[in-house]
């Protein structure tokens, strides 16, 4: 389970979503998800599906990989699921005592797994194909006006970005971890819940060492190359906007557009 977690992994890549402005590529992010939000019938959901599946295609990131990021939230899915199909009122079609299942219930457990997985798929897209140092100048020229009212952009953007980028490493430490305690005959997977969390505690207390380590070393990096935070800090490449930033953003738009008309003139699912 864990080798399928994929948040923060990058993948290299030479395709127009890959070098496309990182400014653009945030804000079309949460133009999706806006989408899948605004969305309310299946038209409107089929708009957003069709545009995830585009996106993947022209980003040539593998299909596999978007697979592996949604296998940890399945979990998450069902759970979702269920609740939904039994505890929406509607007109019954099935019940036994006080568990029914209604037709607006099913209605609401589709759309909200399509929306949860739909969503999981679209912001891992961002970081498949933005790597976590464009996606911090990004981030830090998105939140560049807020330096007026004296945030700190640039630790904020760089905070966020480095917490990304070491989830994969601290999954892969995890993973060692756990086989360095089975190796030893420690027992991970079976007994009841307690036991199993009980388990756990000779694989958290190693991982947290080794992530307050990783923290000082890279402390101790940054520092040894003189790093003072962002004021004065100079850039070797320049973002800028180019034809197919434009034109992405012009397609997200129509396709918000498009899912609004749809709300409009076609009966919601619920």
């Amino acid at each position: 389970m864990l080798k399928d977690i994929t948040i923060g992994q990058y993948y290299p890549g030479k395709s127009p979503i890959h070098h496309m402005d990182p400014r653009m590529k945030i804000v079309i992010t949460f133009a999706y998800i806006v989408m899948l939000f605004v969305a309310k019938n299946a038209w409107g959901f089929g708009v957003g599906i069709a545009f995830l599946i585009a996106a993947y295609l022209i980003s040539g990131v593998p299909g596999k990989m978007a697979l592996k990021s949604l296998k940890p939230i399945i979990p998450i899915v069902v759970f979702t699921t269920v609740l939904n199909m039994f505890f929406i009122d509607g007109n019954p079609l099935w019940q036994w005592g006080f568990l029914k299942i209604t037709d607006k219930g099913i209605s609401m457990a589709i759309m909200m797994a399509i929306r949860i997985v739909c969503l999981i798929a679209g912001t891992s897209l961002l970081t498949y194909t933005t790597s976590p140092i464009v996606l911090t100048d990004g981030l830090e020229r998105l939140m560049s006006p807020l330096k007026r009212i004296k945030v700190p952009v640039h630790e904020l953007a760089m905070m966020m970005t480095i917490a990304l980028r070491f989830i994969p490493t601290l999954i892969e430490e995890t993973d060692k971890i756990m086989n360095a305690q089975k190796a030893r005959g420690a027992d991970l997977e079976s007994g009841k819940l307690l036991q199993r969390v009980k388990a756990l505690i000779p694989v958290l207390i190693p991982l947290f060492v080794s992530a307050f380590r990783r923290a000082d070393e890279l402390a101790l990096a940054m520092e040894c190359r003189c790093y003072r935070g962002g004021e004065g800090r100079t850039r070797m490449k320049q973002l800028k906007m180019h034809g197919r930033d434009v034109v992405s953003a012009l397609v997200t738009t129509v396709c918000i557009a498009g899912v609004i008309v749809l709300n409009i003139f076609i009966r919601p699912i619920f």
